[in-house]
């Protein structure tokens, strides 16, 4: 029987997977750094069942923990041990024999398989905040002895894993405010509200919606040259509202979606006016309107009823919001020249920077036309 003076002793339930048993304990976060093994260079090299740690994530989540610390939420570590373990139940009755306390001896090796990240966060929010030492993560133990199936454990755990829309994310984040205004303002407006998806990334051919979710979080995000979880002026939330309502209205193609003598798909289809590349780049020209005209901003939108955003309109839109494939391209460069085009429409004046960009693309044409020519 293990001595349990010289062995870590934690609350568990045992289960059974595959034939093996493992253990779900609740681990105090003080002893989350002292125990599992961390740096590449404490792990033999046949042993690293972990990807390599992008410690540019880690301030990030620890950020999340310190700035939450009524609210933070934390899945469950998954490790692996090898060393002596017992498992004591708390009662010999029946129902209760997969409760009791899991002993492990103090020179086991535990190896992290999934949450490595979470781990070096609890450690960097610790030397912050020592009094949150006493709080508990649960952690997923599995017995391997030699540390031999640690890479494949790794491998079984991400097998199926499939990570969340980005749209989907921002449905569900109530703590930034750029998300939370976002979806107040396509809940407020009934086209928004209507042809909006609120979880897929990217919408399928067929798709009823006109825009996905995370387009406008990223319009929104250009309009106001803002980034997660920075602070939003009341006037600023004003104007984002009063922009969008106006937008709306001077759009004719999703006006006749909303009236029903369009569909969706073809407006996507046929029309440049509902993709990312434009969502982004109007955001760029309404940021030069929020700064530049704050009293007459709403005179410019009002004339983009007026402009052509077919695709069709070769002359105006390829090179710029899609290739000569006919595919909608949206990168930086294609969100800046959609926006230096929409720009010169409205009669707005562009910057050094964007006729630098209008010379690449007069450049490009003449390199087209040239290949066209031989």
């Amino acid at each position: 029987m293990m001595d349990a003076t010289f062995s870590y002793n934690f609350p568990a339930i045992r289960g059974v997977q595959a034939g093996e048993d493992y253990y779900v304990v609740m681990c105090p976060l003080r002893l989350i750094p002292k125990i599992f093994l961390f740096d590449e260079e404490e792990i033999a090299p046949e042993h690293r069942a972990q990807r390599t740690l992008n410690r540019s994530r880690i301030p990030d989540i620890a950020n999340y923990i310190l700035d939450n610390p009524g609210d933070y939420v934390f899945s469950s570590l998954t490790a692996s041990i090898d060393g002596d373990v017992s498992f004591t139940p708390f009662s010999i009755e029946p129902q209760f024999k997969d409760i009791g306390k899991l002993s492990v001896s103090l020179d086991s090796r535990f190896l992290i398989n999934d949450g490595q990240h979470r781990r070096a966060a609890i450690e960097e929010a610790l030397r912050t905040q020592p009094d949150m030492g006493n709080e508990t993560i649960s952690v997923v133990f599995f017995r391997d002895v030699g540390l031999v199936k640690s890479q494949q454990i790794f491998a079984d755990l991400n097998r199926h894993a499939v990570n969340t829309t980005s749209s989907l994310g921002i449905l569900y984040d109530h703590r930034d405010q750029l998300a939370t205004l976002t979806k107040e303002i396509v809940s407020s407006i009934p086209l928004l509200d209507r042809y909006t998806d609120r979880e897929k990334q990217s919408l399928p051919k067929m798709s009823a919606k006109l825009f996905a979710l995370s387009s406008i979080h990223r319009a929104n995000s250009r309009i106001l040259n803002k980034k997660k979880g920075e602070f939003i002026s009341d006037q600023e939330k004003q104007f984002l509202k009063d922009f969008w309502e106006q937008l709306c209205n001077s759009m004719t193609e999703w006006q006749q979606v909303f009236k029903k003598e369009l569909t969706p798909t073809e407006v996507r289809t046929n029309f440049i006016n509902t993709h990312g590349v434009f969502l982004e780049a109007i955001g760029l020209v309404a940021n030069y309107l929020f700064h530049n005209h704050p009293t007459d901003w709403n005179e410019y939108i009002r004339t983009l009823s007026g402009v052509d955003w077919s695709r069709s309109n070769t002359s105006d839109w390829m090179g710029r919001a899609y290739s000569p494939s006919g595919r909608i391209n949206k990168n930086k460069d294609t969100i800046q020249l959609t926006a230096n085009l929409i720009k010169i429409k409205l009669g707005l004046p562009l910057f050094e920077q964007e006729l630098a960009a209008e010379e690449k693309i007069k450049v490009g044409e003449t390199d087209d036309a040239r290949l066209v020519r031989s």
